[in-house]
């Protein structure tokens, strides 16, 4: 009983750590995608660089 409960939780820190694989994944996409958009509003690198900070 004891070691299905140690896999359990292995598998539940396991699956923890792969959502907060893929949601830093989503936000780094979902960046990317707001500079290019910017870029080709005609925004400079350095301006996104500065509203940024």
């Amino acid at each position: 009983m004891k070691k299905a409960e140690k896999e359990v939780t292995t598998l539940e820190a396991k699956k923890a750590k792969e959502d907060a694989k893929a949601a830093e994944e989503a936000k780094k996409a979902e960046a990317e995608s707001v500079v290019k958009r910017l870029l080709a509003s005609g925004m400079s690198a350095d301006e996104i660089l500065e509203r940024l900070k």
